[in-house]
């Protein structure tokens, strides 16, 4: 298989709008029309890591973090970013990351600590806004089906564990067709009247090209109407951090030490004790604590992330028990959503996760 297809795979898994602002998920470096000869799966790309590829016979490598943030005016080798990105080119190898659209995407990063945690009903912390449209048009009843079902394919019509989500209505049409029209029913300069349904179903405000596409595909008539709303409703599927529960109520003590060996953490840090029992665990991989608020809000005993500042310990001390367990140690399991998206759908393509340990931050 071609590394293009790979790609795409990981883009209908973890779309790459669904990536935050400042973020550079997507291609990094390489030509993706080559065949693949190998995927190596890492949290982040270094020297050792291409190094590891070159020597595994890959020519693919996937990671979370994004190798390249900013711009750069020279490639010259100064830093280990500019070295990656020269040795890959030379090596005709292709770099790919799945960053905060990993983050975002259901059954994302976060899904994957909560199940190592062992969390219950998982859903997200903070629900993104303003991604959802809606789509109306009006098809004569008698194609009305055929119309739904290119929608539907098309990625229409999902809301939360339900999919083909649509509303319609009957009614009349009207339309005159003038001179050059080839209308599909109804007559040259005559005023027509045609029974219609009206079709209304939601989408991802990033597949509006495709669903319009395929909407103007299995419209029947020569100018179909159709109109696009933006929704205010919150896209419960997606978005930052998960909240979930625990089967069983745990001390604070005996949860740390828990979350300290299941992510083999250097050192938990953590805010005061209070006594509370854990129950209610909310989480977010990686630069977290932006969503302390929204935790103590959702009344979690815990919340855990890998990153946290100094004043907020203070800030929120009396309001949740804090962990901080690290950057690298929060989102080292990314690895397996990785491969099991790539195994899954490309079960004959040679797939590695790294045995580098990238990780920066080092414990005495």
């Amino acid at each position: 298989m071609k590394i293009k297809e790979i790609l795409n795979a990981l883009e209908t898994f973890a779309p790459l709008p669904l990536q935050d602002g400042f973020d550079n998920a997507g291609l990094q470096v390489g030509l993706t029309d080559a065949e693949a000869t190998g995927a190596l799966l890492c949290l982040d790309v270094t020297e050792a890591v291409v190094d590891e590829a070159i020597a595994l016979g890959c020519n693919l490598i996937v990671s979370h973090h994004p190798l390249i943030f900013k711009g750069y005016k020279s490639l010259t080798g100064r830093d280990y970013v500019e070295r990656c990105v020269m040795k890959a080119v030379r090596n005709d190898l292709v770099i790919f990351s799945m960053h905060t659209n990993l983050d975002n995407a259901p059954q994302g990063v976060n899904y994957k600590i909560a199940e190592k945690i062992g969390l219950k009903n998982v859903r997200i912390l903070e629900p993104k806004d303003q991604m959802l449209l809606k789509l109306v048009t009006f098809v004569p009843t008698e194609k009305a089906a055929d119309v739904r079902q290119a929608l539907f394919e098309a990625g229409c019509g999902c809301i939360g564990n339900y999919d083909a989500c649509s509303y319609n209505g009957e009614g009349k049409g009207t339309f005159r067709a003038q001179e050059g029209c080839h209308p599909y029913c109804g007559k040259i300069g005559e005023l027509h009247e045609e029974k219609e349904t009206r079709i209304e179903t939601v989408l991802p405000a990033y597949l509006q090209s495709r669903a319009v596409k395929a909407l103007l595909a299995a419209h029947p008539y020569e100018e179909p109407a159709y109109d696009l709303y933006p929704l205010q409703n919150k896209w419960n599927q997606v978005g930052s951090g998960v909240i979930g529960e625990l089967k069983e109520e745990e001390t604070e003590t005996d949860f740390l030490r828990r979350i300290k060996k299941t992510f083999e953490v250097g050192c938990v840090k953590h805010s005061r004790m209070n006594g509370r029992l854990i129950r209610k665990v909310a989480l977010c991989g990686g630069a977290g604590a932006f969503l302390l608020p929204k935790a103590v809000a959702a009344h979690a005993d815990v919340f855990i992330t890998g990153e946290v500042k100094y004043h907020d310990y203070f800030s929120y001390e009396n309001d949740i028990l804090i962990a901080e367990i690290g950057h690298y140690e929060s989102e080292q399991y990314t690895k397996e959503i990785l491969y099991s998206i790539i195994r899954e759908m490309f079960p004959a393509l040679e797939v590695s996760m790294t045995r580098v340990n990238t990780n920066p931050v080092k414990y005495l």
